[in-house]
């Protein structure tokens, strides 16, 4: 059986192979958006692709601090459709997102690491932040 530490760097790795993911997925749904309302969107697209950059390098780090490597391997990637499938797709990915972290903040309790916790719960704080922002463009 894995440590407590071994399988909080496994968790952070997958967590960054999900950030790495959705750089991408809102960098394509940015240059992808098409429509009426697509400006608005699309700038909230481009600042989500940013925010993630700041998690995955964040996590990066934080793997290599802990002693491991960093993975450079996206998950899977969601691309396009129309604008309400492109939040759609970042909506179930925020919320996966949201329940991971919520995990791997356990796992980095039982690891009593509190420096990791931290940099998760602040991860999983601007995860929310993004859910709520595609819940209220999709009530529009």
């Amino acid at each position: 059986m894995a440590s407590s530490k071994e399988q909080l760097l496994q968790a952070l790795n997958t967590d960054l192979g999900e950030e790495l993911a959705a750089i991408t997925q809102y960098m394509w749904h940015h240059v992808m958006a098409k429509g009426m309302e697509s400006p608005a969107i699309m700038e909230e697209f481009r600042s989500a692709s940013m925010d993630e950059m700041k998690h995955a390098e964040k996590l990066a780090e934080r793997i290599d601090y802990l002693g491991g490597t960093p993975t450079t391997k996206p998950s899977q990637i969601m691309m396009g459709g129309d604008l309400r499938k492109m939040v759609q797709d970042n909506l179930a990915a925020e919320n996966a997102a949201i329940e991971r972290y919520r995990s791997h903040i356990k796992l980095a309790i039982e690891a009593d690491d509190p420096a990791t916790r931290l940099m998760l719960e602040e991860i999983l704080t601007d995860e929310e932040d993004h859910a709520h922002t595609w819940e209220t463009i999709l009530a529009r």
